[in-house]
């Protein structure tokens, strides 16, 4: 499984930017994709995610109202979409695929396929 992540940059605050992830070589679709992201000296932190079949959106309390995840399933991508960017969203970016029939963010890195990141920077 490959994903490719795009759509990063450098904004302002209360700009917006858009995240893309696009995911190849999967024989079957996962159960969930989703968007963690890591801050310089800070750990990786889940920021949201989407199950496929239902559409479940599930986002971290920080982003709730300001960011939106979406998918587009013929594309086989999954979106991020950042409004009110703040410049505490700084952050590499990384598209996760969950291996297994769930989806849980505290799973270890191992649980997920990843993608290689995209940065934001938002400046004040």
């Amino acid at each position: 499984v490959q994903l490719v992540e795009s759509g990063g940059g450098l904004a302002q605050a209360g700009d917006s930017l858009r995240l893309s992830c696009v995911a190849s070589g999967r024989t079957f679709r996962s159960y969930a994709t989703g968007w963690f992201r890591q801050a310089p000296g800070k750990e990786r932190e889940f920021v949201a995610a989407i199950t496929w079949k239902s559409g479940g959106t599930y986002y971290q309390k920080s982003v709730t109202g300001r960011f939106t995840i979406s998918k587009d399933n013929a594309k086989d991508t999954v979106y991020l979409q950042m409004d009110n960017l703040q410049v505490e969203d700084t952050a590499i970016y990384y598209c996760a695929d969950s291996k297994s029939g769930t989806f849980l963010p505290q799973a270890d890195q191992t649980s997920f396929y990843w993608g290689q990141g995209t940065q934001v920077t938002v400046s004040s």
